[in-house]
């Protein structure tokens, strides 16, 4: 089979003017006419577009998700809670004595920052899995495309067996006749 132009393909496989193509439809065609590869690692591809701040949000996400920092953070507060209403009060020198109002303000304030980056990281995990997305279709497109091409290449193969068989049988039939 000949090598087609993308607007052949477009009009062929996809019964649509090259001008109706949606971008990922005609980068698909296009790999497939200069025969490349249109698979590529997606999560690659989303990294390499980050900045440093997403990039943190990404690890504080992780950390702050983490039982490790759960457990972490839940032995500090025991530990603030019972060096402040034990420990330092028997010396009269507990710098945040019970109801632990500057605890309360530090929680609060690792909260209001802590939410917002978590927030940023999950934007860029959805950001993440649109690039996924988008990727996945071009690449089961070109195989759709590719099987379509393929059936073309095997049913062109028939037709000229069946048409040569047909041939065969035509000189057959006049060897049969004359004999």
């Amino acid at each position: 089979m000949a090598r087609r132009t993308v607007e052949q393909l477009s009009e062929q496989l996809l019964n649509k003017p090259l001008a109706a193509l949606s971008p990922e439809e005609r980068s698909v065609l296009e790999a497939i006419v200069s025969r490349q590869i249109v698979a590529d690692d997606a999560a690659g591809l989303a990294d390499e577009q980050t900045s440093v701040g997403e990039r943190l949000s990404d690890r504080v996400a992780a950390v702050g998700g983490s039982w490790a920092f759960i457990i972490v953070f839940v032995l500090v507060l025991f530990g603030w809670m019972l060096l402040n209403s034990e420990i330092l009060t028997r010396f009269d020198a507990a710098f945040d004595p019970y109801p632990f109002i500057f605890l309360n303000l530090l929680l609060s304030t690792l909260a209001a920052i802590q939410a917002p980056i978590i927030m940023m990281s999950q934007n860029r995990a959805s950001n993440k899995d649109r690039i996924a997305a988008a990727h996945d279709y071009e690449v089961n497109l070109r195989a759709e495309i590719d099987i379509i091409r393929l059936h073309e290449k095997v049913d062109l193969l028939m037709l000229e067996k069946i048409a040569k068989l047909d041939a065969d049988l035509a000189e057959i039939k006049a060897a049969l006749q004359r004999g």
